[in-house]
């Protein structure tokens, strides 16, 4: 799981860390051990095999990995930075790395030489602080595509080619919302496109709900709203001023929502990050199709009963497809207690024979190129179609790929816009209320 829910860091934390009361020199790894924090249990078993061909090429030093589930990882870690108690390295994700950084809690990795063509384009980039320093060595990346239900789209007479060139737009939503609506059922048996569908007793809804997208909508409506010519800051990278009071996105957001209201996609209750997200409503047979991430890939072939195709985000406004690149990176921790030891785990975890090791699992797209290749040819040999999620990254011609929005005060902006958001899906507040969320924001951020 890349990413859900991601918590704000209190002002009490926020003053334990900078004004030193996080003492990592006396506690935590021995001088042969490089403990090493991840989230992904399915990612476990590749970077245990990592961990021993570190420490074939490394006698003497051994790799202790520890896998917590996504909402204990970020208490854990942000407890252990003020315990001393942190680990030596980390998995590090985009949206925390802001928080991070302005903390001071990360060790600069400039000493790595980390060469940015090595890896997908942007990957090394992003761990760019704004002193110039690099904090994270690139570790795998991830795109959006569409994931549904192959007999229910069989069902409704649209085949893989009409699902692969599907187009949108905010007025009338184009073929995709045509597609959607006619993949919604309601307990009469009438498609959401038929005279008499029910709305209010729908038995398929048409899309499955990832929520309401937060700040950054990365499975919800950001491939509409980028594809839409949306950027969320003004800058690329630390942007010094969000956009959320946009008519291009306030418009996308309007439409997107709006589907709910016309019964094709499931409402705001039907989502829970932990028992209900998306790839369990189309398990269930509740939904035909879904917006998700590759990391994803794995769990939605294994569910039973069930054939999964996976298609391209729609075609925007711009004439593109838009989708998020995200990619996460390993991070040594300022106080950890074994620096010398985290920087050769580092530089492995970054180097084309540990990437290439993780590739082989099938299980993400790891950063170098070579990694992704292997990544490729395990899912083939799985029987998995990936090119819905590698394709974007190589075609700049009909998609375009953008990263989350890096900032200060991301948990801020977080906190401030999830509330918001969560108004307009489920209470059908007007989106123009974003706007004063929006001032609140760049408030924060100086503005």
């Amino acid at each position: 799981m890349r990413f859900r829910t991601v918590m704000a860091l209190t002002g009490a934390l926020a003053l334990s860390l900078t004004t030193g009361c996080a003492k990592g020199d006396s506690v935590g790894s021995a001088s042969d051990t490089v403990t090493y924090w991840l989230w992904d249990a399915n990612q476990l078993p590749a970077y245990q095999a990592c961990a021993k061909g570190f420490e074939q090429q490394n006698p003497g030093l051994k790799v202790k990995i520890t896998q917590l589930g996504w909402a204990d990882y970020w208490t854990k870690l942000t407890a252990s930075f003020i315990a001393g108690t942190q680990p030596d390295v980390f998995t590090d994700h985009i949206q925390k790395f802001g928080q991070f950084a302005d903390l001071k809690v990360l060790q600069p990795l400039d000493d790595l030489d980390i060469d940015a063509s090595a890896y997908q384009p942007g990957l090394a980039a992003n761990w760019q602080g704004q002193d110039g320093h690099q904090y994270g060595t690139p570790k795998d990346w991830d795109t959006v595509a569409l994931f549904y239900n192959q007999k229910m789209a069989k069902s409704a007479g649209l085949s893989a080619d009409q699902l692969n060139s599907l187009s949108w737009n905010p007025t009338d939503g184009g073929t995709f919302e045509k597609a959607i609506a006619h993949l919604t059922i309601d307990k009469n048996g009438k498609r959401g496109d038929e005279p008499g569908f029910d709305k209010h007793h729908v038995k398929v809804y048409g899309m499955a709900t990832g929520g309401a997208g937060d700040s950054d909508g990365q499975t919800t409506w950001s491939p509409f709203t980028a594809s839409a010519g949306w950027n969320y800051t003004d800058k690329t990278r630390w942007g010094t001023k969000y956009q959320y009071d946009s008519k291009t996105y306030q418009s996308t957001v309007k439409w997107y929502f709006g589907l709910a209201k016309k019964g094709y996609l499931a409402p705001f209750t039907d989502y829970s990050d932990g028992a209900n997200p998306p790839n369990v409503q189309i398990a269930a047979g509740k939904a035909a199709t879904a917006f998700d991430g590759a990391w994803m890939i794995s769990t939605y072939a294994a569910a039973k009963g069930i054939k999964i195709g996976t298609a391209y985000t729609p075609t925007g406004p711009t004439g593109k497809r838009a989708t998020m690149m995200n990619g996460l990176a390993d991070s040594i921790t300022k106080n950890a207690p074994n620096k010398a030891g985290a920087r050769k785990w580092v530089t492995y975890l970054s180097s084309n024979n540990c990437q290439k090791t993780v590739g082989s699992y099938g299980i993400v797209f790891p950063a170098t190129p070579d990694g992704t290749k292997a990544a490729v040819a395990a899912y083939k040999k799985k029987g998995i179609d990936v090119t819905a999620f590698t394709r974007p990254v190589a075609d700049k011609k009909d998609f375009s790929t953008f990263s989350f929005p890096i900032t200060n005060y991301s948990a801020d902006v977080y906190a401030l816009m999830r509330p918001a958001m969560q108004d307009v899906y489920a209470n059908d507040a007007p989106v123009s209320g974003l706007s004063k969320t929006n001032k609140q924001i760049n408030f924060i951020l100086g503005q």
